[in-house]
């Protein structure tokens, strides 16, 4: 009795232990399934807006599909050849266990696997491969955990989106698009067995090395169709006599664009909260509004050394163009030889020199009435607050229009004129342009800032005088789409009217000029383009030059161009200054003009005046008497004098007479005055002084002579 009792408690122990261990698999599934693991890893892809992909981004190279896109023969091929009791099961099929089971006994190896597609999806969402029991139990209580929670159609959907295909290629469409360049919906018979064979072993198989192998395999699968019934014999013998079709699609980096790509990465995380590791994984469409046509001409025209002037090897550069209207970025570069997850050189900080000069100094100043373009200011050499600024060619004229300082680049006015109008007033419009600085000095009028801007930045700024004074965020970003193929977010820039559209245009025409006559002039392009340039001085060498820039616009575009070296030091500097980068950009915007006609003039808005063209005074004045009668008793004499041929210089005719000489008239555009009264007995002396009517502003005075009767 007490051997009874004893038998008797084990048996119940077991039984209930053997409860408990059924009602652990039944239920415990719940706590091996990671719901975040049932949404795969999908690549995201970064594309032009005519639909080039340019970018894949993933942990996985997978594109998820429904299954009303895959074709039923597709999914009876994975079903005959790796579950063929799939809709008959719960999850674990024990009749295939026991058949492997007898199997690997009587070839006394283990011959035949067991595992059904919802295991080997449990598998390969929440496991790993260890060979133990433990993993056995965990996949197996997953399993009947998805058969209770999904249908048979979700299960299988996300099996065949999961599943690996070798090369790199996770789901049935990225498979169908690597191998046959087709989506899975277009997939034949023998096609989608060949796919259903790679399940198995997917680099053992691979039709790309072992086609005869991949080929017998898949025959393999087509055979089993014919043993499932699922299609005939004679389907099954036909799909067998076909090659293997292959259209396999090598995908090829694009190097023309990383830069674009890092911006896009970049621009997706500030503006849109998305990191790179959920790019990876969530399976966007991001559709960036780079030209490729500009991109690959900005990118081969990086790649040419004539270009970079340096005293040694390591010149880099960067450059951005964005159209002008709308700020979309049109091409960047972000090095000469840059590669996704390098220093972006677009987005990197340099002091900009006189680029700086019509934003922190002239445009503020011509938004007051009493400072436009013909307005004489200082070209003095003096110290201000302790500050000097000398002109680059040590010579002062003592006053000089604004027009002509900026397109002269003329240093000492403009820190004049920046101490003027103020420090902080001028600031104020460069938080406006997107440019807040922590400098409070005089350097700022010549770009000597602490930290520096970007090239990004300089572009969107010049981008408010191209724009009737308005500036735009310029963006690289146009749409992006989810995985469902859903638009979630979308360019809607804002717009800030900085400077008025009289005095943006205004300073295209001042820097249309710097482009054709001032420190702008390097290089050829033949249409309409306004700009201007900047360098600075390097620390260590002499003479030499650490950043050189041109920034400016066409009608169409926007664009900056920085040069130099990433380390600055008596070992590296420039052999030229802001005329390499000016040559580089008018190189790269005459090929892309040869390719889609640029805008040959800059269009004034309605609501605008023409700013006139400068007046330029004579230097010297010859001026001639002779004598002349007129009226009827009174004797005169006429005065004339060489005079270039704008016609709109005044000329005031002045006497000397003891104190102050007195203007005894004037004329416009011409070259001669008769003077109707000369003294009886005596003489009077004569001279001619050219006034600019722009400036306000009197020349040079003529020679003096004598006039009597």
């Amino acid at each position: 009795m007490k051997r009874l009792k004893w038998l008797l408690f084990s048996l119940v122990f077991l039984s209930v232990l053997g409860i408990i261990g059924y009602a652990v698999i039944l239920f415990g599934g719940r706590f091996v399934v990671d719901e975040e693991d049932l949404i795969p890893d999908a690549t995201t892809t970064i594309e032009t807006q005519e639909g080039e992909v340019i970018e894949k981004l993933y942990n996985e190279n997978r594109i998820p599909v429904t299954l009303d896109d895959i074709p039923e023969h597709v999914q009876e091929a994975f079903i005959a050849i790796e579950d063929r009791r799939f809709y008959d099961h719960s999850g674990i099929d024990f009749r295939s266990i026991i058949r492997a089971v007898y199997r690997d006994i009587i070839a006394m190896a283990k011959v035949q696997g067991a595992s059904t597609i919802t295991q080997q999806l449990s598998k390969n969402l929440f496991l790993s491969n260890d060979k133990t029991w433990m993993r056995k139990t965990k996949e197996a209580m997953a399993a009947i955990h998805l058969e209770r929670e999904f249908t048979k159609g979700e299960i299988l959907e996300l099996y065949l989106n999961e599943i690996y295909f070798g090369n790199g290629v996770y789901g049935i469409e990225a498979a169908s698009k690597k191998f046959f360049n087709k989506p899975a919906q277009e997939l034949t018979l023998a096609e989608g067995a060949m796919l259903a064979g790679l399940a198995k072993a997917p680099n053992g198989y691979s039709p790309i090395r072992h086609p005869e192998k991949a080929k017998k395999r898949r025959n393999v699968v087509l055979e089993a169709m014919r043993d499932t019934d699922e299609i005939t014999a004679q389907a099954s013998i036909q799909a067998q006599g076909k090659t293997l079709g292959l259209d396999v699609q090598e995908y090829e980096p694009k190097p023309w664009a990383a830069s674009v790509i890092d911006l896009a990465v970049q621009e997706a995380a500030e503006n849109y909260k998305l990191s790179e590791e959920e790019l990876q994984r969530g399976g966007y469409r991001i559709v960036v509004t780079v030209d490729s046509e500009a991109q690959k001409i900005a990118y081969r025209a990086f790649q040419n050394g004539d270009y970079f002037p340096g005293n040694t090897d390591g010149v880099e550069g960067a450059f951005v163009m964005a159209e002008q209207q709308s700020g979309e970025i049109a091409a960047a570069i972000g090095g000469r030889d840059y590669q996704y997850g390098n220093l972006n050189r677009v987005t990197v900080k340099r002091q900009p020199g006189s680029a700086m000069k019509p934003l922190a100094v002239y445009g503020p100043a011509m938004m007051q009435d009493s400072y436009q373009p013909y307005t004489l200011i200082q070209d003095k050499k003096q110290a201000i607050d302790g500050y000097t600024a000398t002109n680059y060619d040590g010579r002062y004229a003592g006053s000089v229009s604004i027009y002509k300082a900026l397109v002269e680049s003329k240093n000492a006015p403009a820190v004049w004129l920046l101490n003027q109008i103020g420090i902080s007033y001028a600031k104020d419009y460069l938080t406006q342009l997107g440019m807040p600085l922590q400098d409070d000095g005089l350097a700022i009028a010549l770009g000597g800032l602490s930290e520096g801007v970007t090239p990004l930045q300089m572009a969107k700024s010049y981008r408010a005088f191209a724009n009737s004074g308005k500036t735009t965020d310029m963006h690289v970003i146009d749409q992006i789409m989810n995985r469902d193929d859903e638009v979630i977010f979308e360019a809607n820039p804002e717009t800030n009217a900085v400077f008025s559209p009289q005095v943006a245009w205004n300073m295209t025409s001042i820097l249309t000029q710097a482009v054709i006559s001032g420190t702008a002039s390097a290089g050829d392009y033949p249409k309409a383009l306004a700009g201007k340039t900047g360098s600075t001085e390097h620390p260590h060498v002499e003479g030499a030059v650490k950043d050189a820039w041109f920034t400016g616009f066409t009608p169409d575009y926007v664009m900056a161009t920085w040069m130099g070296y990433d380390t600055s030091d008596k070992n590296h500097y420039l052999t030229a200054g802001s005329e390499a980068p000016t040559r580089l950009t008018k190189a790269i915007l005459s090929e892309l003009d040869s390719r889609k006609s640029l805008a040959a003039d800059f269009e004034k808005p309605e609501n605008v005046a023409a700013l006139p063209d400068p007046i330029e005074l004579p230097a010297e004045i010859t001026l001639h008497r002779k004598r002349s009668f007129g009226g009827f008793t009174l004797f005169g004499g006429r005065l004339e004098w060489t005079a270039p041929t704008d016609d709109r210089i005044v000329y005031h005719i002045y006497r000397e007479e003891e104190g102050e000489d007195k203007q005894v008239g004037e004329v416009t555009g011409d070259n001669e005055f008769t003077v109707r009264q000369l003294p009886f007995f005596g003489s009077a002396r004569y001279y001619v002084v050219p006034y600019n009517p722009l400036t306000e502003a009197e020349g040079q005075k003529s020679n003096t002579v004598d006039l009597s009767l």
